[in-house]
């Protein structure tokens, strides 16, 4: 090769060389990771290092619970659903008098999904919430496409709501009192609390602990350990 040909090869070269390494210097620079804190909130994602708080019993937010707060939630549920009396079916079931009826059935010969029928017994408290929470969880093959609803005072609002549209069904015993009781929750409602992800079912909180959380030194707790209780 001539002189002019070696030197546009050693240009290209040199050129690839330089994007190579801006990429590789610009990727450890501006790498992705999820934020200490989410600039605004999007619903069924919890915040990083809020996996580990436990679920507050549905049965504990129902007597403080806000019926006319949820007829708000509930507008959510307008657009598939009626909830008058005799109202019409729409691309949902009419919701009127449903806390207490059997699941999947009724509902003025409404087609419901076998998925949902599968679940069996009636729609009591604690399975309307597991319901409302994820659909797709409790009864999965549902053809409902509402993703739910993450928050458990607006969960808590709206059962309230539909049991004074003609159920009026008695609160449930509170929850010191309901484990006295001893008895399993049904496996769909299972299929809701057992999953660790955020509502939505696809996110999971893979986050790391937020800047100033606690953590525990490893060398103190040996120290901790051979001090003498105070």
């Amino acid at each position: 090769m001539d002189l002019k040909t070696n030197t546009i090869a050693g240009w290209v070269l040199g050129a690839c060389g330089a994007a190579l390494g801006l990429a590789i210097a610009g990727g450890m620079i501006f790498h992705g990771e999820r934020p200490e804190k989410m600039g605004y909130a999007i619903e069924g994602v919890e915040e990083a290092g809020a996996g580990g708080a436990p679920e507050v019993a549905i049965a504990s937010l129902l007597p403080t619970a806000d019926a006319a707060k949820g007829a708000e939630v509930f507008k959510k549920c307008a657009a598939c659903h009626t909830i008058n009396q005799g109202g019409a079916n729409g691309i949902g079931p009419n919701l009127y008098h449903t806390l207490g009826e059997p699941i999947g059935q009724g509902k003025g010969g409404f087609a419901f999904t076998d998925a949902l029928k599968a679940v069996g017994g009636n729609w009591d408290f604690e399975k309307m919430d597991a319901w409302l929470r994820s659909p797709r969880k409790f009864a999965p093959g549902t053809k409902m496409t509402f993703a739910g609803l993450a928050n458990a005072e607006d969960r808590a609002n709206l059962l309230v709501y539909l049991n004074a549209q003609g159920s009026n069904l008695p609160l449930p015993a509170a929850p010191a009192a309901a484990a006295a009781g001893g008895d399993a929750a049904p496996e769909a409602v299972q299929n809701v609390t057992d999953d660790v992800r955020g509502e939505t079912g696809a996110v999971a909180n893979t986050g790391t602990p937020a800047s100033g959380a606690p953590s525990v030194d490893p060398q103190a707790a040996i120290e901790g350990e051979k001090s003498p209780v105070k």
